[in-house]
């Protein structure tokens, strides 16, 4: 359950306009790839689809949510109200065991951009299994004012994971037995 969560409902929001359905790809409702994704095999329709599918699975199960719109992350992407917005993946032209996720924040001064990428970060590579790529790196577009900081923390976080093929909660403890649960253990306080 997503404690962020207006009371709308999804098939309100499609039915509205607000939103793409999940099994389109408008690329037009989708952001420009940058310069992350430059030179590397851009997944656009039906690929794009199947892994931003397997996106919204992974980022319900692990709370990747956007608080200021109240839904899982992947749905920005289908968010007709912001265009520019959202995540583009390309496979690494060197090593197709390598996706990069490059996020398009909706303001070049989104406070959400770290905590966003970083957990999707964590949810993509925490739960490697549930898809085909051995890593998946992400970057912040660099409209976003904090980009290089950001590039910076999320590559590091990406060294890490690379060098101990595991990623470490904020307390030091290996994923998933300690702290990086697929299921909350507890409704909200709401």
């Amino acid at each position: 359950m997503n404690p962020f969560a207006r009371s709308r409902s999804d098939s309100d929001d499609t039915a509205g306009g607000y939103f793409d359905d999940w099994d389109e790809f408008v690329a037009e409702h989708n952001p420009d790839p940058g310069p992350f994704l430059e030179g590397h095999d851009l997944l656009t329709g039906d690929d794009h689809i199947a892994f931003h599918e397997r996106t919204r699975e992974l980022f319900e199960r692990r709370g990747v949510y956007d608080v200021t719109f109240g839904y899982n992350l992947a749905k920005l992407n289908l968010d007709r109200r912001h265009p520019d917005a959202g995540y583009r993946y390309a496979v690494d032209a060197d090593d197709a065991s390598v996706l990069r996720a490059e996020f398009t924040p909706t303001t070049p001064f989104c406070p959400q951009a770290g905590t966003l990428t970083k957990g999707s970060f964590r949810a993509w590579n925490g739960l490697a299994d549930d898809h085909e790529y051995e890593v998946v790196r992400v970057r912040v577009h660099p409209m976003h004012y904090q980009s290089g900081p950001l590039e910076s923390t999320l590559a590091e976080l990406e060294d890490s994971f690379c060098e101990a093929g595991t990623l470490e909660d904020p307390e030091g403890q290996s994923s998933p037995e300690h702290g990086l649960l697929d299921e909350p253990t507890r409704e909200p306080p709401i």
